[in-house]
């Protein structure tokens, strides 16, 4: 049987996409204390999702994470990993 679902989901490699390493790919989620840590506030997503997203890509979805209020109200700030489109597309003819 495939395994799916919250399971799946905690078995994922994350890594902060904010952190990309000198070698490739990106440093693990988290960090240790805002307070005491140079790391900036980081966007985690799976590795294998990290690998599928654009360079442009990466820099939205840190950006807006990075531009909004951080543990307000002592909770953690999600923004989506893609922005949404408008939905308009340029027409070909």
């Amino acid at each position: 049987m495939a395994e799916g679902g919250l399971k799946k989901w905690f078995k994922e490699d994350w890594v902060d996409i904010g952190a990309p390493k000198k070698g490739g790919g990106f440093k693990k989620c988290g960090r240790k204390s805002a307070k005491g840590s140079k790391r900036k506030y980081p966007k985690c997503v799976p590795a294998a999702k990290a690998a599928r997203m654009t360079k442009a890509q990466i820099r939205s979805a840190v950006s807006r994470k990075r531009a909004k209020a951080q543990g307000v109200g002592g909770k953690p700030t999600n923004v989506k990993t893609f922005a949404k489109r408008d939905g308009k597309k340029a027409r070909r003819g």
